[in-house]
């Protein structure tokens, strides 16, 4: 590890090297700004829920993390194979 007069004189190099370039402050505040509006698309096929009931017929599932959410989507605990 580097001592800390090496640290301080890297220190004051990089302080007393020109001016700093922050670029332009109104497209700084541009991208920091949060969206007003959020889209949102319904859609009538769950894409988890497809996979989901794909890789079930495939393999078993050994930790049963999906359950949960193919009980909120409205289905069986295990996942359906009905289509």
């Amino acid at each position: 590890m580097k001592d800390s007069s090496e640290l301080e004189r890297q220190l004051s190099e990089m302080l007393t090297e020109g001016e700093p370039e922050f670029g332009d402050r109104k497209e700084r505040e541009r991208q920091n700004m949060s969206p007003k509006h959020e889209i949102r698309i319904q859609t009538q096929l769950d894409p988890i829920v497809a996979e989901t009931k794909k890789f079930r017929r495939i393999a078993k599932e050994v930790d049963h993390r999906y359950d949960v959410y193919m009980k909120k989507a409205g289905l069986s605990e295990k996942g359906s194979d009905e289509e």
